[in-house]
């Protein structure tokens, strides 16, 4: 892995970070007050942990699907919790990672799936036989 896709990865530990830190204050402190949302804050840390490793070891391709399942799923939760945070306000009157498309971590969630996904597309992991082929290609005369 370089350049993009190191850049990817460092955001994606940041966010995990971030979100595994938010959600342990948020369950420890307060679940009580909103158990809806900080439980979607958890969800949120453990998706980013999940997309980070996935990213990481994307090169073998059980690792680049769960990359796509959770990156997937990463952009349908900040779609779905962002649009409810707006519409259905009391729900989330207190705030998660993926409230309002992100705004808490400068609309990160809403972008970081978009980049992630052109990342997968662009580097799809090498199947043993191409690389083979291609090893193969260069050596002869």
């Amino acid at each position: 892995m370089t350049g993009i896709g190191r850049v990817l990865v460092i955001v994606y530990a940041i966010m995990a970070l971030a979100a595994t830190g938010r959600s342990f204050v948020q369950i420890v402190e307060r679940f009580d007050e909103a158990p809806l949302a900080y439980t979607l804050s958890a969800i949120s840390a453990l998706v980013y942990i999940l997309a980070t490793l996935a990213l990481i070891f994307s090169g073998s391709r059980t690792w680049y699907r769960i990359a796509w399942i959770t990156i997937l799923f990463e952009l349908a939760g900040v779609l779905i919790v962002g649009t409810l945070s707006l519409v259905l306000r009391e729900l989330f009157a207190h705030p998660t990672v993926w409230s309002w498309y992100g705004v808490g971590y400068v609309f990160v969630p809403l972008v970081l799936p978009f980049f992630g996904l052109w990342y997968l597309i662009t580097h799809r992991p090498v199947e043993p036989s191409e690389a083979t082929d291609a090893a193969a290609a260069a050596v002869a005369p």
